[in-house]
């Protein structure tokens, strides 16, 4: 079974089009996709997570 594929969060940002702090103040309020902390401290964002939200957001539009 292949692992689901991860973004970085550069990746992420550049995608939405949404600065770094903008993405952190959507987490605040919990309304960012989940996030993956790895070991080394860096994270990651499960494809299959930022479509889904996305499609919620698509929807309530």
């Amino acid at each position: 079974m292949a692992r689901p594929k991860m973004l970085k969060l550069p990746e992420v940002l550049d995608e939405l089009n949404m600065s770094r702090a903008a993405f952190y103040r959507l987490r605040a309020r919990g309304l960012a996709p989940k996030l993956i902390k790895l070991p080394n401290h860096q994270v990651r964002v499960r494809r299959a997570d930022l479509d889904a939200w996305l499609a919620r957001y698509e929807e309530a539009a």
